[in-house]
């Protein structure tokens, strides 16, 4: 899966987030940054963006991700 294609999925479900991806091949690196985040915990912030990626974490397109989510006042 390329980078683009990550970011889409990303923006399909953050339309209103800054979002970058950077990948190796094998793992992905996302950051997301968006007003939804706030008042949520780290825990709830990676969940909601596991909920993007989750159809190509499931059928093993994305293998592994670290994940930035962050509110405009944290980046």
């Amino acid at each position: 899966m390329e980078v683009e294609d990550v970011k889409a999925l990303l923006k399909a479900e953050f339309p209103e987030a800054d979002v970058d991806a950077s990948t190796d091949g094998y793992h992905y690196e996302v950051t997301v940054i968006s007003d939804s985040f706030e008042g949520l915990n780290a825990v709830k912030r990676q969940q909601a963006v596991y909920k993007a990626l989750n159809a190509q974490i499931q059928d093993g397109t994305i293998h592994a991700v670290k994940i930035k989510a962050l509110t405009p006042g944290q980046a």
